[in-house]
């Protein structure tokens, strides 16, 4: 197979013979071939960023020329790239770049409307796409009404809707939550698997090399190995990759819980980030809201998690309407909720500051909550598995088990449903001490 794009001793050198020359890409050669799916991995400076660059005609080379489909940059005239960039190559970045005084639709349809195309006709491709990535009912607002993840979902739109061969994506999820950075991260896998486009994706963050066809490594601008993945996986499976036996007691304890959060990456699981743990405590808690009010009530749940507001403030934000910036519910519901946050975070508290603590705690919590009528030996046994749990001896499974195992072969004798519950509260509360 010819290679869609070829690299010949590319070098980038800025200020060029002055005291403050940087040499940005030493000579580099590579090959990239259709469909493929290649990343450019090394930390910030290494110069992946300036190859991109040079590959999307934005970074003139010092030295040597870039090809692709079999023409040179250097023998290409002003048409002919403008003609490049319009159709050939889409460019998603870090930063979205869309223009907050355009609705969404007219964002992702600016660059047929460069090209001169009637507005129905812009308007109907984009529409397609919209409905496609999931944002047609976000076609009619402006950027600052979206969260990251969607206006990082308009910008992949917008690079698409000229149906480039090429996707150049420079860091896209680096402003993301974990969630809408896997969102966008799917999106790519699929344009290459499924629409056959070649994806070229900078990044610094191991947990994306997954995906990859080819991991180009790089260090101070130049090339220094390249690694090809014969089994590309899903990038969920990875998380499944940890050993808790061979690993040390903070490892092990991270790697039961991603068991139990089979979304997390495992690199991500050290760095739990809020708007996770704010998702997870609302569909652990509630199921039956519709996307707006699920979508306000994460970013007031973030707020108490990041201590701006306490869970008295959060339900009176959740009782207020709508168009007050409240999360449209109704006074019972919101106490009822603000209570339950507010016990589940105590519980937060005592296991951080005190574990010594936290069995007993948990355990009279764990009865209270559920309504448990259990006889003395019960309650020494789910201190005791509470314990085992906290320590990392065991999973959420294994806890499952022992809560719904009869008495007389050491469990607790549970409803299959009730062991269920709680053991899901307590993974919440073991996910939710993290930082």
């Amino acid at each position: 197979m010819e290679p869609l794009i070829s690299i010949d001793k590319l070098r980038v050198i800025y200020n060029q013979g002055k005291p403050n020359e940087t040499r940005a890409l030493e000579e580099t050669n590579l090959k990239i071939y259709p469909r493929e799916y290649v990343i450019f991995f090394g930390p910030s400076g290494c110069g992946k960023s300036t190859l991109l660059y040079s590959i999307a005609g934005l970074q003139k080379p010092t030295y040597g020329d870039v090809t692709i489909n079999g023409k040179a940059f250097s023998s290409m005239n002003k048409k002919e790239m403008l003609e490049l960039h319009q159709t050939g190559i889409g460019m998603i970045f870090q930063a979205f770049y869309l223009i907050p005084s355009l609705s969404i639709l007219d964002n992702i349809c600016l660059p047929r409307a460069f090209r001169g195309e009637r507005r129905g006709k812009r308007e109907e491709a984009g529409l397609k796409t919209l409905e496609r990535f999931s944002i047609l009912d976000q076609g009619d607002k402006y950027p600052s009404q979206l969260s990251g993840g969607q206006k990082q979902r308009v910008a992949i739109a917008r690079a698409l809707i000229n149906e480039p061969k090429i996707i150049l994506a420079d860091e896209p999820v680096g402003n993301l939550d974990s969630e809408s950075a896997r969102n966008v991260l799917q999106i790519l896998k699929d344009l290459n698997e499924i629409d056959q486009q070649t994806i070229i994706l900078v990044t610094h963050n191991p947990e994306h090399l997954a995906y990859a066809d080819r991991v180009i490594y790089m260090r101070d601008g130049r090339i220094i190995k390249e690694e090809v993945n014969h089994e590309k996986r899903d990038i969920a499976d990875v998380a499944l990759d940890a050993d808790p036996r061979t690993a040390n007691p903070e490892t092990k304890e991270l790697s039961i819980l991603m068991s139990s959060f089979k979304s997390l990456l495992p690199q991500q699981v050290n760095m739990l980030l809020v708007p996770y743990k704010a998702k997870q405590l609302l569909s652990h808690i509630l199921s039956d809201l519709n996307e707006e009010q699920v979508s306000i009530s994460e970013t007031l749940i973030r707020e108490v998690l990041f201590q701006n507001i306490q869970t008295q403030d959060l339900m009176e934000r959740l009782d207020l309407s709508f168009d007050k910036g409240g999360g449209g519910w109704n006074r019972t519901r919101a106490e009822n909720f603000s209570t339950r946050v507010s016990r589940i975070l105590e519980q937060v508290e005592i296991l951080k500051k005190t574990p010594e603590h936290a069995p007993p705690a948990l355990a009279d919590y764990i009865i209270s909550q559920f309504r448990l009528d259990l006889n003395d030996t019960n309650k020494i046994r789910l201190k005791s598995f509470l314990s085992l749990r906290i320590e990392s001896e065991i999973n959420r499974a294994e806890m499952k088990k022992r809560l719904n195992q009869r008495e007389k072969n050491g469990g607790i004798g549970l409803y299959s449903q009730t062991a269920e519950k709680i053991s899901r509260e307590v993974e919440i509360i073991m996910l939710l001490k993290y930082s």
